[in-house]
């Protein structure tokens, strides 16, 4: 795979959120990209490139136990970026 066919520009991610969007019926609130692309980036660079998608993953579970909601995203994304900020891997 080249590495142009691995990247995605700007308006092939908003139309794959609509996309997203359209067959989950969800709302844009629902689905707060920038949100998540800046919990990957900080966990990427804080604890690991591998640990961006499970985190992302993570927060998407907890805010949906916790009822779903915008704010519900907000508080899940916070406390795994703060988690990441404070990581110290022990080697």
């Amino acid at each position: 795979m080249s590495e142009q066919s691995r990247t995605l520009p700007p308006e092939a991610l908003d139309a794959w959120a609509a996309v997203l969007r359209e067959r989950f019926g969800l709302a844009p609130e629902d689905v707060p990209v920038s949100l998540i692309l800046d919990l990957a980036r900080d966990v990427a660079n804080d604890v690991a490139r591998p640990a961006a998608p499970f985190s992302t993953f993570v927060a998407g579970l907890v805010a949906g136990r916790s009822g779903g909601s915008p704010a519900d995203i907000e508080s899940a994304v916070a406390a795994i970026t703060e988690l990441a900020r404070d990581w110290e891997h022990e080697a």
